[in-house]
């Protein structure tokens, strides 16, 4: 057998409905031989045969639809051949035993090929149109050549064979026609659709990995979609039926109803400053709005990183052409320090251009170290480990009244940086928090806490004082570029103690510790969790 007769089908609703036909018509053909509605045509040359041909059809019929059943109507074409063969079979016997094709059963061997040429392939199909029209033709011819027809009547009943035999090929031949382009439309309506849906689950993913939050809000000012983004900006509890922020809702009106703004900024229940964009979505069943949610700190924060790339290449050149003039005036005031008939008055002038001079040269060195910074080499380490040599390190060259207290524990503390550009920026900032602690309590005092938090699931160090703390109107404006508290600074510490963070992925902010003393906090980029 081919394997096109061996296939499993899918037409499983066609073939429920095909079972189902053979036993209403071997149910209906019993019925009306053994009633008076046929008049008696149905088995009238033979109603033995009739009647136990049909018997055994319905018979048939009923174990192939509970056979289906069982299989959830999923069968092959070579199963579905076989009963196409027994419905021919059957038919020309009834055809047989109601004495021709004036008893109108013919019509029935052309339902039966029109199923077969819908379920079966051209090949198949059209073999069983032709084994139907041989058969029906052949018993025309029988009854001709045994005599049991007479005259011009059995020669009309050729002729009704050859024309039944004539339109089973040109019903099969169309419904094959029909049935293919149905399963081309099928077939290609199945692919788009599948593609479709391909490209939905693709902007879902999409959307929901989106840095910037995405909401959708319907005509009953509820949300339609969320996505995570928007979730973590505007506040964990956020959900289809939870209420909106208050002054998001209120602006959400003030769009839809005034036409309001298409940018604003509004304070979200964590503190944050949102910028929200409106859009609107039209569809039949009412229209929506779009809404765009983004942290509008990162994009200052995006925006100022711009402004400083182009500061940073204009202060490095002006650094690099001050440089040379400002030795040669450094050099050229050691030299006049030297004489001999300089007076009080005016070796003090000169000890302020030295100074001065050594401050200026500091700020250039700085923003030339900015300029020429080295790609980074981040390696995992144990922080622990590390924070203990560099506490020989910086105890070496700092002051003997300097006291730093190292806090850790004795677990492994993960974290991935290079440890060079980290040494700088712990170096810089102990060195304010020694400082800071001396102007407030004139101990020069830091504690430096490191540890893993396993909630985070990153690695933090602080580094802390017992200084007065960043006044809170200064807190955004500590790692700007010269910017400084201090009229001996630079103003750049903070601000390349940032950069080199962030070349790393380490987070670097101002924060109030667990015990309330003034802490500048690294948080290192997420490592596998510690036990």
């Amino acid at each position: 057998m081919s394997s096109s007769q061996t296939s499993p089908l899918q037409h499983h609703e066609l073939l429920r409905i095909s079972a189902i036909y053979r036993v209403a018509i071997a149910l209906v053909l019993l019925g009306v031989f053994f009633s008076d509605i046929g008049g008696g045509s149905l088995g009238k040359h033979s109603q033995t045969l009739f009647i136990y041909t049909t018997a055994a059809y319905a018979s048939l019929n009923i174990g192939w639809l509970l056979f289906l059943r069982q299989k959830a109507y999923q069968t092959n074409s070579g199963q579905v051949g076989i009963i196409l063969g027994c419905d021919i079979l059957v038919f020309l016997l009834l055809i047989e035993a109601s004495g021709g094709l004036n008893s109108g059963l013919g019509y029935l061997l052309l339902i039966s090929c029109s199923i077969g040429a819908i379920l079966l392939d051209r090949r198949l199909s059209a073999f069983f149109a032709a084994m139907a029209s041989l058969g029906v033709i052949t018993l025309q011819l029988y009854h001709l050549l045994s005599g049991s027809g007479s005259g011009s009547g059995s020669s009309q009943e050729i002729v009704s064979a050859g024309g039944l035999g004539l339109l089973m090929f040109v019903t099969v031949s169309a419904i094959q026609y029909l049935s293919e382009r149905i399963r081309k439309a099928n077939l290609r309506a199945d692919q788009q659709s599948r593609q479709a849906a391909h490209l939905h689950r693709l902007a879902q993913q999409i959307i929901e990995r989106m840095s910037t939050g995405v909401l959708v809000m319907g005509a009953s000012s509820k949300p339609e979609l969320i996505n995570r983004a928007a979730i973590r900006l505007l506040g964990t509890q956020l959900t289809s039926e939870a209420p909106l922020n208050s002054e998001l809702h209120r602006q959400i009106q003030a769009w839809r109803h005034q036409n309001g703004n298409t940018n604003v900024l509004i304070q979200a229940d964590n503190n944050e400053e949102l910028q929200l964009n409106f859009a609107q979505l039209r569809h039949k069943s009412g229209n929506s709005t779009l809404i765009f949610v983004e942290d509008n700190r990162k994009l200052t924060e995006a925006a100022q990183k711009l402004k400083l790339a182009s500061l940073g290449h204009l202060t490095a050149s002006i650094a690099h052409e001050v440089r040379n003039p400002l030795s040669a005036i450094n050099h050229a005031a050691q030299l006049l320090s030297e004489s001999n008939q300089l007076k009080d008055e005016d070796r003090h002038l000169i000890d302020i251009i030295c100074r001065q001079s050594s401050r200026v040269n500091q700020i250039i060195e700085n923003v030339m170290q900015l300029s020429r910074r080295r790609a980074n080499s981040r390696e995992e380490h144990n922080l622990r480990d590390w924070l203990q040599q560099f506490f020989i390190d910086f105890d070496t060259g700092s002051s003997p009244k300097s006291k730093i207290e190292l806090v850790f524990s004795e677990k492994f503390i993960p974290a991935n940086f290079d440890s060079a550009q980290l040494s700088q920026v712990v170096t810089n900032l102990t060195d304010n928090a020694l400082r800071h602690s001396e102007i407030e309590t004139g101990q020069r005092y830091a504690t430096i806490h490191a540890y893993y938090n396993n909630e985070k699931g990153h690695s933090i160090l602080d580094i802390k004082d017992n200084g007065s703390g960043i006044p809170p109107e200064l807190k955004n404006q500590v790692f700007e570029p010269f910017f400084t508290t201090d009229k001996a600074g630079s103003g750049l510490g903070l601000y390349i103690a940032r950069e080199l963070c962030e070349a790393n992925r380490v987070s670097l902010f101002h924060c109030q510790s667990d015990d309330n003393k003034s802490c500048f906090r690294l948080e290192f980029a997420h490592s596998m969790e510690v036990t």
